[in-house]
């Protein structure tokens, strides 16, 4: 009973904090030497992406996601390409969680090296939703502490053969339960879950 009660009440006050990433069908978020050729991205997913942006106003990255974030989206090729995205991505505020960084210049980034507090003030301060874009090893940390409350993994329908496993590291297993699928007309599959309150 109390239990339920503790878990009504931060669904109704806190903010979630969601884990965004695509996957294989094979299980790898990135292939070797972190390849990402094999993401499979067109129209419709950039109008899915521009829809989950608007659901949040704080992003978070590990160094590696990050200083592939920052090197892309300020360009003119990306504002080019993707002008609502970029737009987007450039003027959110944003976290990027590493002990080797020694400055974040993307306009609107906050260096942290121990994200435990940190998210958990976040969380418990007004506003909409939090995300984590790729950023697998920092999810494994964020998932030890219990901080992670929705995991969307968008299944691209193609098998990879190598690379770098989805949550690779997980010291323990962590019960899921489904809480909505989409298929897309692309193949690709998006699956959202949440942790088990079993």
């Amino acid at each position: 009973m109390v239990r339920a009660l503790i878990y009504q009440w931060y669904d109704r006050y806190m903010r979630s904090l969601f884990a965004f990433m695509m996957v294989s069908l094979d299980g790898y978020f990135e292939g070797v030497d972190g390849d990402l050729s094999w993401h499979n991205v067109d129209g419709e997913f950039n109008d899915f992406a521009i829809k989950q942006l608007g659901e949040i106003d704080t992003l978070i990255f590990g160094r590696k996601t990050y200083e592939m974030m920052a090197n892309y989206w300020p360009t003119e090729m990306a504002i080019a390409d993707d002008p609502i995205v970029a737009e987007r991505m450039n003027s959110i505020p944003k976290l990027v969680v590493s002990h080797s960084l020694k400055r974040a210049d993307w306009n609107n980034t906050k260096l942290v090296s121990d994200p435990s507090q940190v998210i958990a003030d976040l969380k418990a301060s007004p506003g909409k939703s939090i995300a984590i874009f790729g950023s697998s090893s920092l999810c494994v940390s964020l998932i030890e502490m219990g901080l992670i409350d929705e995991f969307r993994l968008m299944y691209a329908p193609v098998l990879i053969g190598d690379g770098t496993s989805l949550f690779d590291g997980m010291p323990s297993p962590l019960k899921l339960e489904l809480i909505d699928s989409k298929a897309y007309a692309s193949g690709n599959v998006l699956m959202r879950y949440k942790p088990s309150k079993d």
